[in-house]
């Protein structure tokens, strides 16, 4: 009987044992969905829907037939913060170059390098969210020209996030904000996009955090 109990104890541990699997996604499968929090399928609109908006409206007087690309407009893309509740870990490297990467395929534009963005910020001595300043941008513009890294815009990216609870469940809804300054005119753009997404608590997890009141 004791040895017949330890077999069953054996088994119901070897069970019990959780065992981590992977997949490699293809191209055109779906990007799996987050449970706690926003990942691949959520900042990946974001990003497509506010770049595509604001360099599509900076974009229309250049497309032309003859339109030499070595005269396209140089952005100089200087960040992202994130004022949302939930730590962005990777994902905020992956947005910089997600729009980085946007601005150069757009054709119109030309991106300014990153190492040179970062060189230009520590020479200036200047933080990105203090270049909205205008003293501050005509120094780092100037700096940016010494280094020989001339620019027409200066972007500026800020994702945000706002929640709506209903007992255990919830929606939050992520706000990705891109702000423009045309250097040469001082006229300021901004352009954002929006992505609601639910959080539902599954039964066992509701059952499990009840607390009788008796």
């Amino acid at each position: 009987m004791a040895l017949g109990l330890l077999g069953l104890g054996m088994v119901t541990q070897t069970g019990c044992r959780s065992k981590q699997t992977a997949r490699v996604t293809t191209p055109g499968q779906p990007d799996m969905v987050g449970s706690h929090s926003a990942g691949a399928a959520t900042y990946g609109p974001l990003v497509d829907e506010a770049v595509a908006k604001l360099l599509g409206r900076h974009s229309q007087p250049v497309e032309q037939a003859n339109f030499d690309p070595a005269y396209a407009r140089r952005i100089c893309f200087v960040g992202v913060e994130n004022k949302s509740i939930e730590e962005m870990a990777d994902f905020k490297e992956q947005i910089y170059q997600q729009i980085d990467t946007r601005i150069v395929q757009s054709g119109a534009f030309q991106a300014v390098s990153r190492r040179f963005v970062e060189a230009g910020l520590r020479e200036s001595r200047l933080r990105p969210d203090q270049l909205f300043i205008p003293s501050n941008m005509a120094r780092f513009a100037a700096t940016m020209e010494q280094m020989g890294q001339p620019f027409d815009y200066l972007l500026y990216a800020t994702l945000t996030s706002g929640t709506t609870r209903s007992n255990q469940d919830y929606q939050r809804d992520y706000l990705l904000t891109l702000e423009m300054v045309d250097l040469r005119t001082g006229r300021y753009d901004k352009e954002s996009a929006t992505l609601s997404k639910g959080y539902n608590r599954s039964l066992a997890a509701k059952v499990k955090h009840f607390k009788p009141f008796w």
